[in-house]
């Protein structure tokens, strides 16, 4: 994606790499759309963080204050390991109407692509905006000739997403699963998006 990238009728446009003009990956609500993140996005992606725990938090009995001080400082901690193990990764923030409701890091590797993060806040998820994020990704790596990979916390129902969408668990890292999508014969990634390839 660059930052030009504008206001279309679909998640992300693109050939071979996010935001390049060519195609819409899937019909989307009206003005969604993909910006590059900025350093003003910390907030949001702390309130997003948030968002993904409120769940696993619920049953501590902490009181507010000590869950929101614990939220913080992962939030923080996370921030700060994606900056250091994935420095050359790509940070895109989804906005809807011109509000933030989700965030894609994505890595390009010689040998392949890998999603650090993609979260969404609550009210945008079931709405098949997380699935038009990685239709897209998985067809720019299948363009690529490249497998797809992702950590996926074992109990994060988006797990049978994951499956349904080709992944496979390789690795099992304790609480999270390393899974992998195999890169797609160019023939046959093509043919299923439509487009013939030009040889």
């Amino acid at each position: 994606m660059t930052a030009s990238d504008r206001v279309t009728d679909g998640i992300v446009e693109g050939d071979t790499r996010l935001g390049a003009p060519a195609r819409v990956a899937r019909p989307a609500p009206a003005a969604t759309r993909f910006r590059a993140a900025t350093t003003g996005d910390e907030a949001f992606f702390a309130a997003l963080y948030a968002s993904t725990r409120v769940e696993e938090l619920a049953v501590t009995g902490w009181p507010e204050a000590m869950q929101a001080a614990f939220l913080a400082q992962q939030a923080a901690a996370q921030h700060v390991h994606y900056v250091r193990h994935y420095e050359d990764a790509e940070w895109w923030v989804l906005e809807r109407n011109g509000e933030p409701v989700g965030r894609l890091i994505l890595a390009r590797y010689p040998s392949q692509h890998s999603i650090v993060d993609i979260a969404l806040l609550p009210q945008a998820r079931g709405q098949g905006l997380g699935s038009a994020i990685l239709a897209e990704v998985i067809a720019e790596a299948d363009n690529a000739g490249k497998p797809l990979a992702i950590h996926v916390e074992k109990a994060n129902p988006a797990m049978r997403l994951y499956r349904r969408l080709g992944f496979a668990t390789v690795e099992d890292k304790g609480v999270y699963d390393l899974m992998m999508r195999p890169a797609a014969d160019r023939k046959t990634a093509d043919a299923a998006d439509g487009r013939v390839a030009i040889s």
